[in-house]
């Protein structure tokens, strides 16, 4: 949301410039997209859990299967395949435990290629975002 001129009198660079700049950041994909960070307790999303998520089999197609069920459900904001114990780390925002159960029930219990999975329920949300140090 900052200016294109503030932006480029900060880089010494026009305001044409810097817009051709941004356009090609989006098109190369390095800016993925531009978001608000909504505060979840605002919409009744009250409770964040992180989730551990074990599978019985690591075949290339089980391991696809599994993120491609995991990006798909709403709850689920951040999904990482990860080395370890666990193979998935989720993080997920809820109104209740009782959304949770159902989604626990829909995720892990009703699929047959989840070994275990340990669940950690968020007490305080300290320092929450996606920024990248530049520079």
């Amino acid at each position: 949301m900052t200016p294109q001129r503030t932006i480029g009198d900060a880089v010494n660079l026009s305001a044409p410039a810097v817009q051709r700049r941004i356009k090609r950041m989006r098109e190369e994909g390095v800016i993925r997209a531009d978001v608000s960070i909504i505060e979840p307790q605002a919409l009744g999303q009250s409770i964040t859990i992180f989730v551990e998520v074990e599978v019985i089999s690591e075949t290339a197609e089980q391991i696809e299967q599994a993120k491609t069920e995991f990006a798909a459900a709403a709850e689920i904001q951040q999904c990482y395949y990860v080395t370890g114990e666990a193979d998935f780390i989720l993080v997920i925002i809820v109104p209740s435990m009782a959304d949770y159960e159902a989604l626990t029930r829909r995720l892990f219990f009703g699929n047959n290629n989840v070994k275990r999975f340990r669940t950690f329920v968020a007490m305080d949300r300290v320092k929450v975002g996606l920024g990248v140090p530049v520079g």
